[in-house]
């Protein structure tokens, strides 16, 4: 007695659709990180080590920009979301620029040198992912 046995078909996924909502949803989740990661890097500002200015902003500032605008090209899955995160960054900066507290004092001064190199430094970051995106060759 012989037994045969038929090899099953593969079972292959089904395809996968872009959702709208998803794309939308990541849109939504990157600005309000967005938000987020601009006032906690303005916070770190004036963070200081035994009286010593230290530039930790400017280092979160620009991980937390590359990986914001990562995240919003990979949601969105269009090259174009990159700058939703940064244009809303860049009015959180200007705004703390121009913004003054109750006491009267600026969140940003002109001589504050790690905020404005925290501004520079957090705007290239998306500048320079854009960058990459724009140069890359599309995979075929």
């Amino acid at each position: 007695m012989t037994l045969s046995v038929e090899p099953e078909a593969p079972v292959t996924p089904p395809p996968v659709r872009d959702s709208g909502v998803a794309r939308i949803l990541g849109l939504v989740v990157s600005a309000l990180a967005t938000v987020v990661t601009s006032v906690v890097e303005l916070y770190l500002t004036p963070l200081r080590l035994g009286g010593v200015p230290i530039g930790v902003a400017v280092v979160f500032a620009a991980a937390a920009n590359w990986a914001l605008a990562w995240f919003a090209v990979q949601t969105a899955g269009r090259r174009w979301a990159v700058g939703v995160p940064w244009v809303l960054w860049t009015v959180v900066m200007l705004f703390a620029a121009g913004a003054k507290t109750a006491e009267g004092d600026y969140l940003i001064s002109g001589n504050d040198w790690i905020a404005l190199v925290m501004i520079l430094v957090g705007s290239l970051s998306f500048a320079v992912y854009a960058y990459r995106l724009i140069v890359r060759r599309p995979s075929l």
